[in-house]
């Protein structure tokens, strides 16, 4: 079989019309297998694939200024559909708070919520191996389902789905970071860019970090009604606790306890709530309360107090010194680049009619209020940025790695031809990679994206296929130098020489690698590696032939003509 294969190469490398039919088609390869990557899109890349979780966390946000029971109510619809969930094995909702502390809230800050108008409910799952339905395909069923029966029930109200994170925790898929100076202007253009994400195909439970303004009403006392009617203010502001918040008014001595029991007062539940949110229901509840002055007369509260209507303080938020806020969206099982790119190119074509745009950096934006003047900034981090970062470092060790190899050839041969040879020959695995990719997005339910796992199996490909390339041309030089063979058939009988180890290292790997391609992490890292080595097995027993024998090998090997002696002799 080998010497079939010898006679291949021979007559491949000999013939002009073969090798330019080899080049032209390896070359046709690389153009089209990165093609594929853009504009096509058949293959996409995300910085990590979805995770199948046994567990995920369910954030619900009403405006601020709701209540507990407003709260509950939307808690309890999601309840309602989560129960219905076979492979849900039991449900915590926490009302009013964050729920304990776990991976993702942790950047998230679920551990600051302490408010009536925020809840969590976390979902414990059955495990992952005896469910057929990933968590993330589950969460991606039931999103739409309870945001449309669920975020109707209050307006304004947010209901996102976040799962523990495959890699680095982000506060989000997408964030986009909007700076300036005034808190109106950056509040507008933040409504403006959530606006864009809401409308953005693959982009789900957007929100914006920052307090809604909604209408309250503050009691303002009236000092010179109290010291006439004859009550203190302290009578005043205790009944008001008493009647809305609560408070303890005295103690109870136990048997059974050394510390004594507080008895804490206040309203029921329902004789809290208003009748509606207007400045009357205010004051129809106020007038039910009532106060016994000195003289015994019982005065009401409204006749000491006043009700003044007013906007809520939002909070200000602030990163580096800077005034900012923050708009977030996550991705619906796609990546995060393309929906970021989508909505950039909206951002530049729609918010020119109130911004002055500016390009800075790769993707960041600067806009300029054309009535104002006032310059904000609108810069991307999440996820999007943690994968800028990851790709451009891997690149640059991928590029590290070339020079390095380059250089430590051009030491060895001493030849930047025959270290060019090795290097492309190593480059070209990268048509295994992205294919191998594409191949395994058709056998999948779900994408298979070119990760940064995949990449690092391709850096690590690079030393496997110089090692290839590197005994074809030592081999070649062996049989020139000590066997008198001329280039063509040195080049011939060493690539059908080494085929052999070179089919059993790649057979090696690829076997080792199998138990990588089915992990959602680490998948990529396998696929690259199987792949990849396919197409490094290829490039070195049939592409490096060819570059070979169009080098000056004589030149390189300073070969000179000698009786040929048989490759079986010693």
């Amino acid at each position: 079989m080998f010497k079939k294969f010898e006679n291949a190469v021979l007559s491949g490398i000999q013939s002009a019309t073969q090798r330019k039919l080899i080049l032209l088609g390896t070359l046709l390869a690389f153009i089209l297998s990165i093609m594929m990557i853009a504009p096509t899109k058949m293959v996409l890349a995300k910085m990590l694939p979805g995770k199948n979780n046994d567990t995920f966390t369910i954030y619900i946000d009403l405006p601020e200024g709701s209540s507990i029971s407003q709260t509950k109510e939307v808690s309890d619809c999601v309840v309602g559909f989560v129960q219905k969930e076979s492979e849900v094995l039991d449900t915590e909702v926490f009302l009013g708070m964050g729920s304990p502390l776990d991976f993702a809230g942790l950047i998230k800050g679920s551990h600051f919520k302490n408010s009536e108008n925020v809840a969590e409910i976390v979902l414990n799952l059955t495990k992952k191996h005896d469910r057929e339905e990933p968590s993330y395909f589950m969460v991606q069923r039931m999103r739409p389902l309870i945001l449309q029966s669920c975020t109707a029930i209050h307006k304004n109200t947010s209901i996102s789905f976040v799962e523990p994170p495959a890699g680095p925790p982000v506060m989000a898929a997408i964030v986009a970071e909007v700076y300036g100076e005034n808190a109106d202007g950056i509040r507008a253009l933040s409504n403006r860019v959530a606006d864009v994400f809401e409308n953005t195909k693959g982009l789900v439970d957007v929100d914006i970090m920052q307090d809604y303004i909604y209408d309250s009403y503050e009691i303002k006392v009236d000092t010179t009604k109290v010291s006439l009617s004859g009550v203190s203010i302290k009578q005043l502001n205790d009944i008001l606790y008493l009647a809305f918040e609560g408070m303890q008014i005295a103690v109870k001595n136990s048997d059974k306890y050394n510390d004594q029991i507080p008895i804490h007062l206040s309203l029921s539940q329902e004789s809290k709530q208003f009748t509606s949110k207007d400045i009357n229901a205010v004051k129809y509840k106020l007038a039910s309360l009532k106060l016994m002055n000195s003289m015994g007369m019982m005065i009401p509260i409204t006749e000491l107090v006043s009700v003044v209507p007013k906007k809520s303080n939002p909070m200000i938020m602030n990163k580096n010194l800077h005034q900012m806020t923050n708009v977030m969206a996550e991705t619906d099982m796609v990546s995060q680049v393309y929906p970021l790119m989508e909505a950039r190119n909206i951002i530049l074509d729609t918010f020119s009619d109130t911004y002055k745009i500016e390009k800075i950096g790769l993707f960041n934006l600067e806009l300029t209020d054309k009535q104002s003047g006032a310059i904000y900034k609108l810069i991307w981090d999440g996820e999007m940025e943690v994968t800028l970062d990851t790709f451009v470092e891997l690149g640059a060790a991928f590029i590290a790695a070339l020079v390095l190899i380059f250089l430590l050839m051009v030491i060895y041969y001493k030849s930047y031809t025959l270290s060019g040879i090795i290097l492309l020959g190593s480059f070209l695995s990268i048509i295994g990679v992205i294919v191998g990719h594409w191949i395994m997005d058709l056998f999948t339910h779900d994408t298979f994206f070119l990760t940064a796992t995949s990449l690092i199996g391709f850096i690590a490909l690079i030393g496997i296929s110089s090692r290839n390339s590197l005994l074809l041309i030592d081999f070649t030089k062996s049989l020139m130098h000590e066997k008198g063979m001329h280039k063509a058939e040195a080049i011939a009988f060493a690539t059908s020489t080494r085929a052999k180890p070179i089919f059993l290292t790649a057979a090696a790997i690829i076997l080792a690698s199998t138990l990588l391609a089915g992990d959602a992490v680490f998948g990529g890292l396998g696929v690259s590696l199987i792949f990849g080595t396919i197409a490094a097995v290829i490039a070195s027993l049939v592409i490096v032939p060819v570059l070979l024998y169009n080098a000056d090998l004589e030149k390189h090997f300073h070969f000179h003509e000698k009786k040929a002696v048989s490759i079986f002799e010693p």
